[in-house]
């Protein structure tokens, strides 16, 4: 059930680089009203595939032939990979066995805001959701409540349902439109910017709509309920690179630590640098929102609330918590700030990025658990996002045709006899471990992870 057979399934295409390009939405009041039932008519359709998708789990799970798939030494790889694949086709656990549970739910009035295509890839994200939970990747799924919404919505297609068109004018500028049932969504596009020029040039493979809250509904391209709408385009090919931007041919290694990174090198000379340094979040200002917040919710829920104060247990049939107008707006005071606080910090990453691809595109480091740095660094961690540094260097590294390595295992000593990383010590609480020693002269730069053996990351 749920799985095309042999003869059906087509060949597998050649994947190639994708890169996105956001362009903001003009919508009015009445749009504005119909995108947000479509995207309620989405999340609802989104739990709906969910809850189902959730009983055929605990159902799989449950079955004894589980237990006895999960018995299996992970060296039988062929005999444990068919026992799995069994119970998976058994219980409807794939891919298209969802595509074919949306068939059925997509009935009424959901089908007059979703249409087959989209539904497919709401049921795809509900289905990858699940299959990180079944692979132990994750403990449980979050459905999506009525207060924050479904904040996107994509197609994997370009000739039906949401897409993107462009129509070319007779005074040689091209306008631009969000196609999406009976509307028609003007987009701002700005001629004069070469990112966007490059983008427009590529072909399209698939279109998504983004909603985003705005710092009040009296913000510039926010409507009544204080949002905004942009489309995002998947195009075909690599990112648009500044000419300031050159990529280097040395080999870098590098060693990141909570709040420091160590750059090292193998021709110039190796520095050590503190991470997001020019950050200075307004701490005493988040926590004054915080208190107000914190006052108006137990102002207007006081059943809510015991005599001494305290938050009271939530049963079957409990009342539900009531926002009040200042609420709201205290609510989006925080999340504005919380947004350019967001938006500064990748604004550093990209600055520190650019310096290191400028010296080479060779990157190798270090291979790290950065949520176990969450744990222990939980606020220096979430203040400069060191994982999030990474993801973007290794996005921005395959954009210039580089590589990126990590090492998959630590040297305990140096040949210089000086403790490396891979061990706990207080000195790897604050500095960046192994790449930092040589930094500051205290290991030679042969003992950082770039003459480890790398793995290469696609």
């Amino acid at each position: 059930m749920g799985t095309k057979p042999r003869g059906e399934r087509m060949s597998p295409q050649t994947k190639t680089p994708t890169f996105l390009l956001e362009l903001p939405l003009a919508v009015e009041a009445g749009q504005a009203a119909r995108l947000r039932a479509h995207l309620e008519a989405g999340r609802q359709f989104y739990n709906a595939v969910l809850s189902a998708g959730q009983r055929r789990l605990r159902q799989m799970r449950a079955d004894p032939a589980w237990r006895e798939a999960r018995a299996i030494p992970r060296t039988h790889t062929q005999e444990r990979r068919a026992a799995f694949a069994a119970l998976r086709e058994r219980y409807g656990f794939s891919e298209y066995a969802f595509h074919e549970l949306a068939k059925g739910l997509r009935v009424s009035w959901l089908a007059e805001h979703l249409d087959a295509v989209l539904a497919q890839t709401l049921a795809t994200r509900a289905y990858r959701a699940l299959n990180r939970v079944c692979v132990g990747k994750a403990r449980r799924v979050r459905f999506k409540s009525r207060g924050r919404g479904l904040g996107s919505l994509e197609n994997k297609r370009t000739d039906t349902g949401l897409r993107f068109v462009l129509e070319p004018q007779e005074n040689g500028r091209t306008l631009g439109f969000l196609l999406w049932l009976d509307d028609r969504l003007p987009t701002l596009i700005d001629p004069d910017d070469p990112v966007v020029a490059h983008g427009l040039a590529h072909p399209i493979k698939y279109a998504r709509l983004v909603r985003r809250s705005a710092s009040s509904p009296r913000a510039q391209g926010a409507d009544r309920e204080g949002e905004r709408y942009f489309v995002q385009l998947a195009l075909a090919g690599v990112p648009y690179h500044k000419p300031k931007h050159v990529a280097g041919t040395d080999t870098v290694g590098l060693d990141l630590g909570p709040a420091s990174i160590a750059i090292v090198p193998r021709e110039a000379e190796a520095r050590l640098e503190p991470l997001c340094a020019e950050l200075r979040p307004d701490a005493r200002a988040i926590r004054r929102l915080q208190r107000c917040m914190e006052r108006q919710r137990r102002a207007a829920n006081p059943e809510h609330y015991d005599e001494r104060g305290r938050p009271t247990k939530r049963g079957t049939g409990a009342p539900r918590w009531k926002q009040s107008r200042g609420y709201q707006v205290s609510r989006r005071r925080k999340a504005a700030r919380e947004r350019r606080l967001a938006a500064h910090r990748k604004s550093l990453h990209g600055h520190m990025i650019h310096q290191i691809v400028a010296v080479g595109h060779t990157i190798i480091t270090e291979k790290l658990s950065y949520t176990g740095w969450q744990k222990r660094y939980g606020k220096s961690v979430g203040l400069r996002a060191p994982g999030m540094l990474i993801a973007h260097l290794k996005r921005t590294v395959a954009s210039t045709g580089g590589t990126l390595h990590r090492s998959p295992h630590v040297r305990r000593n140096c040949p210089n006899g000086v403790m490396d990383a891979g061990r706990s010590s207080p000195s790897r609480s604050r500095s960046a471990g192994t790449s930092a020693r040589a930094a500051s002269g205290r290991c030679s730069a042969t003992c950082t992870p770039r003459f480890w053996p790398p793995t290469s990351i696609q």
